[in-house]
Order: structure tokens, then sequence, then C-alpha cells
């Protein structure tokens, strides 16, 4: 019964990845406003069909700009924040080859690193400050990798340094999954040599899966340092996601 269940997931998934690609042929040419609004609900529906519920705890209004700074547990991170809050997103080169997500990714105007690579990460830096001036909220994944979401590995400060520049406020937030009755679950880690098809069936096969998201206090980028911007943000997520693991919710 289980399978028949996932299988029917799958095909309102796929379905529901058509009609992306279709509203992606247009959705560049959308006015802000509007990309925002499309982006919200489509990843909002996304969430619905594979089962994925959203627990989110703010001490404050979720921020419109800035850089919103969080660990990275999967590839649902950024359809469960999009449903929240619509931004773009900095992310690995590679994800660009990933088959209809990838390309949905470029056409919701991600931007795209080449790791290792000083010259394409100035770039990059360059053209985040100058959407951060311009009032756009941006998210990275500072770790670089994810992880099975029990632990947040160390950040690379370079992304944190457009935050600086722009003079912009830095947002962290702690992501963690767990199923219904609040354990912490690594069914959405998309860890190791772990194919997406795989990721996805063992999400779709799933019968409770929450993402809980939970802010922190902003950070003031202006006249700091990347490295203790970095040092503050992992210590303020590092603690939060301990705090999601112990037997006192936050929820």
């Amino acid at each position: 019964m289980r399978k028949l269940i996932a299988l029917f997931r799958a095909s309102r998934f796929a379905l529901h990845l058509a009609y992306g690609l279709m509203i992606a042929l247009i959705f560049p040419r959308l006015n802000q406003a509007f990309r925002r609004r499309i982006l919200q609900q489509w990843c909002a529906q996304l969430l619905t069909i594979l089962n994925v519920r959203i627990r989110i705890a703010v001490d404050e209004a979720l921020p419109q700009s800035g850089i919103l700074v969080t660990n990275h547990i999967s590839w649902l991170d950024v359809f469960a924040l999009n449903a929240v809050l619509p931004m773009r997103f900095v992310a690995k080169s590679d994800v660009r080859s990933w088959p209809a997500i990838g390309w949905l990714c470029i056409r919701a105007q991600t931007l795209f690193i080449e790791r290792g690579r000083a010259r394409d990460a100035a770039r990059l830096n360059k053209q985040i400050v100058e959407l951060l001036q311009g009032g756009e909220c941006l998210a990275v994944f500072p770790e670089g990798t994810t992880t099975d979401g029990t632990h947040v590995g160390a950040f690379h400060a370079s992304l944190l340094q457009p935050a600086i520049d722009a003079g912009t406020p830095i947002h962290p937030l702690a992501i963690r999954y767990q199923d219904a009755a609040g354990t912490h679950s690594t069914v959405a880690a998309y860890i190791d040599d772990l194919s997406f098809g795989t990721s996805l069936w063992n999400i779709l096969n799933c019968q409770n899966l929450h993402v809980q998201l939970v802010s922190t206090p902003s950070l003031d980028a202006s006249g700091s340092d990347r490295r203790t911007l970095a040092q503050s943000a992992h210590r303020q997520i590092s603690d939060t996601v301990q705090l999601m693991h112990a037997a006192r919710p936050l929820i």
C-alpha cells in the first residue's frame, strides 16, 4: 500500500514539475512581485505533494532583504525556504546539470558559483552586492555541502563578504527535518553518494516528514569582517540545531 501511495505521489510530482517547466518559460519576464508570488505558491504546492509540512518559529519578522544564512541538509531546503519566503539562492554550479530541476533553478535566477575559482567568486560577489543594494533577499549555504542534520559543518566566510560590501544584515536560520513526533529524521538528507532519484523515492515513501525552520537574531555586517560574521552565524545556527535535538522542543 505504501508503495502505491509513493507511486501516486511520484505521478503528481512529475505533473507539478511539468507545470513548473511551463511557467519557467515566461518566469524571467514577469515583474518581481509576481515572480515571488508564483515561486512561493509553486514551492508550497510541491511540499504538499511530497507530504512535507513546515513548522516555523520566528522571533522577528522574516527578512525582506539581506542575506539569509542557513545550514544545508537536502535539496528540499530550497523549496521549503521559498515556500515561506521566496528569494534567490546561491548554489553550486553542478546543480545546473540536474535534469529538469537544474533548468528550473536557472529560470528562477539562481546564482551559481564555481568552487575553487577565485575569479568566478569575485564576479559572483559583485553581482550579489548589486542585488543586495537593490533590496533583494538572497540565501546562501556557507557549509558548501550537505550534512545529515545532526551537526553544522564549517562555514566558508567568503560567501558573507557581499553583505559587508553592501552594508546589509545577515539573517541566520536553522533547518531540521523530523517526523510528526519531533524525532530527528534523515529521510531528506542528500548526502554521500545518494542519487537524486533515490533521495526523491525515500521522501515519497515517507509518511510523516516535517521541516522545522527557526530564525535567530540578525547580525549587523557593517564594521565587521567576514570571518567574525561567519563564526557568529555558525554559532547561532549550531546552538539552535542542538536545541532542536534536545528533549524540550522549540515549537
